[in-house]
């Protein structure tokens, strides 16, 4: 049976060193992939606020027609 507990100092540390791995490789990018991948990510966001909220609206009920007659 395997009884290692989640969360060990490993497993910490392994994922602190991908942590570090993937802010060097953002630095070495530059600011503008940087820039651009924020951009990407608030235009994402945006798209899914506005179809959330369409999706979120009931349908507009149809005017009611009233006939008058002339006399």
């Amino acid at each position: 049976m395997n009884c290692r507990r989640h969360g060990s100092k490993p497993t910490i540390a392994l994922w602190m060193l991908v942590a570090v791995a993937d802010v060097a490789i953002l630095a070495s990018t530059g600011l503008l992939a940087i820039l651009l991948v924020l951009t990407a990510l608030a235009v994402v966001v945006g798209v899914g606020v506005v179809a959330a909220r369409s999706l979120g609206r009931p349908d507009p009920e149809p005017a009611k027609v009233v006939v008058r007659r002339r006399s």
